[in-house]
């Protein structure tokens, strides 16, 4: 199937992922906020304290814990996005955290002090974690392959529309001197939730949970409503045959669909690949671009232009989502995520280096701003986008969701603690601070755990592109090596299995044969033949070929 058969077929389908990923809009807006915040003087006066010079400023170790406290929300939402997703389904669950979130954003609104405002950020993180999950599983679950890739990179777009467009309400109040230059931005989050809770009321459940759950005249239903009759080569009885099949076929190898069951066999592997390529997004120096108005300032820009320059990294990372479909379409997935980590090694490299120039050199302190808008332009090509189509790909369908939700709490640990040490590494050191002030420098750190992603990238991550989900389950049952994925002929793979399934019958026969005929002998001859006939063929057994 072409992409351009794949848009006609599917384009209901599209439309219902495209909706549901906009719950991801609200989430990319609602975190980047915080993180706008920590440069706004009158968010500092309201939540801060006073410094020697004068000036309001957060202390690291609540910049640390609002920042945890969403992640650690977000685990838990998470952990309850993998259970009740599988027993309830998508949309059920999907309208659940909706509705939570409605009541949740009135804590952080009317918050009187940071206390308050660490427990919203909590309670928030919840439906949060649903909506980082959901929609990459409904993506993958609802579109054919051909397309899933591009639905499933849309996600990692609609993440940083949320963010530009929390930078820019930011900006535009930057001029409020009072409480409203915060609260209206809080207030804005209401505009979400309710027009996508009635959407996602009518959305068609997905068609492999359906068939999971056994009820395949639904799943039949639902997959009728995600296509449309134009072209006569779709049949939606094969497809739902396929899809009914390739469960089959994952039940045969791993029974379960339990968090237990991602660690066992193959599906251990798997779990593995997942969990480490989006703690990679984590761990590659990314934490510098959800700091970016504090970085900024820290590098030595006004606050205005500090404000200009998120708002443009934003729009970078548009542009690089854009780019990232044409590369995954000729260069593959683990192309992308190697060479992307190599060229952020050195981006990081160059920024650290630059910065050990003293502050009041000010060339030096907009060159580091400069390379960090081309941080998040090449970040925004590859390991962005990038990730989300290897999560979707690469663990089995049966575990998805269940795999999904350990990938990304992967993630949030790993955000945990890379935002845990930023905070302390761009907070300026002073008697009242406990604050590093490495400022810039900081890259240095994380060029070296880039360093070992890109390490890890090399022997571990296999390629999925172009394989359907039948050829990655073959894959990871022959145990192929990572780098031999993309060049693996899966058709004689498969054949390879048929032919040692065929051996080993054709032995087992050969033996029931011999066994039976030295029964007979051993029974002439008083029995005594019949204990050789037993020994001799398990002796000269040859074991079976391992191809």
């Amino acid at each position: 199937m072409t992409i351009r058969q794949g848009f006609k077929i599917y384009i209901p389908g599209v439309g219902w992922s495209v909706l549901l990923s906009s719950t991801v809009v609200m989430e990319g807006f609602d975190l980047a906020l915080m993180g706008s915040f920590y440069a706004l003087s009158q968010f500092n006066k309201k939540y801060g304290e006073q410094g020697a010079d004068g000036q309001y400023f957060l202390a690291a170790p609540w910049k640390a814990g609002l920042t945890v406290g969403a992640l650690a929300g977000e685990i838990g939402g998470l952990f309850i996005s993998g259970t009740v997703s599988e027993k309830y389904g998508y949309r059920k669950t999907m309208v659940g955290a909706l509705i939570f979130m409605i009541g949740g954003i009135f804590v952080p609104f009317f918050a009187p002090n940071v206390q308050t405002l660490l427990a919203g950020q909590i309670l928030c993180g919840i439906p949060w974690g649903i909506f980082q999950t959901l929609p990459t599983t409904y993506a993958s679950e609802v579109v054919p392959q051909v397309l899933r890739p591009y639905l499933c990179t849309y996600i990692n777009l609609c993440w940083i529309m949320g963010q530009m467009i929390a930078a820019g309400v930011v900006r535009a109040l930057l001029k409020r001197a009072d409480e409203w230059a915060y609260r209206i931005p809080f207030a804005l989050q209401w505009i979400w939730p309710l027009p996508v809770l009635v959407g996602v009321l009518f959305m068609p459940e997905s068609p492999w949970w359906l068939v999971r759950k056994g009820r395949i005249e639904d799943a039949r239903g639902s997959l009728l409503r995600l296509t449309t009759r134009d072209d006569p080569t779709f049949d939606v009885d094969a497809s739902i045959s396929l899809i009914n099949d390739t469960n089959e076929h994952e039940k045969a190898i791993s029974e379960g669909t339990s968090y237990a069951d991602c660690f066992k066999g193959i599906d251990l592997r798997r779990t593995e690949i997942t969990c480490v390529t989006w703690l990679i997004q984590a761990m590659c120096g990314s934490v510098f671009m959800g700091y970016a108005t504090l970085f900024y300032k820290e590098a030595g820009l006004t606050e205005e232009w500090a404000f200009n320059f998120t708002l443009i990294q934003y729009a970078l990372g548009v542009v690089g989502t854009f780019i990232s479909w044409f590369l995954m379409s000729c260069c593959g997935r683990r192309t992308l995520y190697l060479y992307g980590s190599i060229t952020l090694f050195f981006l990081l490299l160059i920024i650290g280096l630059v910065a050990l120039a003293p502050k009041y050199n000010n060339p030096a302190q907009w060159a580091v701003a400069t390379i960090l808008l081309l941080f998040t332009f090449i970040y925004g090509c590859t390991l962005g986008p990038v990730c989300f189509a290897l999560v979707a790909e690469l663990s089995s369908t049966r575990l998805k969701a269940k795999s999904i939700v350990l990938a990304r709490n992967s993630y949030n640990i790993g955000s945990i603690i890379a935002n845990t040490i930023t905070s302390y590494q761009l907070t300026e050191r002073s008697a009242t601070s406990t604050g590093w002030g490495w400022g810039a420098k900081s890259a240095l750190f994380w060029t070296g755990a880039c360093g070992l992603c890109v390490v890890w990238i090399y022997f571990r991550l296999p390629e999925p592109k172009n394989r359907s989900y039948v050829q990655l389950d073959t894959l990871f049952e022959r145990r192929i090596s990572a780098r031999k994925f993309a060049s693996t002929d899966v058709a004689m793979e498969i054949e390879l299995d048929e032919v040692s399934v065929k051996l080993a019958e054709s032995r087992n026969g050969s033996r029931s044969g011999s066994d039976s005929d030295a029964l007979r002998l051993g029974e002439e001859n008083g029995g005594d033949a019949a204990v050789e006939g037993n020994q001799t063929p398990a002796a000269t057994a040859v074991p079976a070929a391992r191809v």
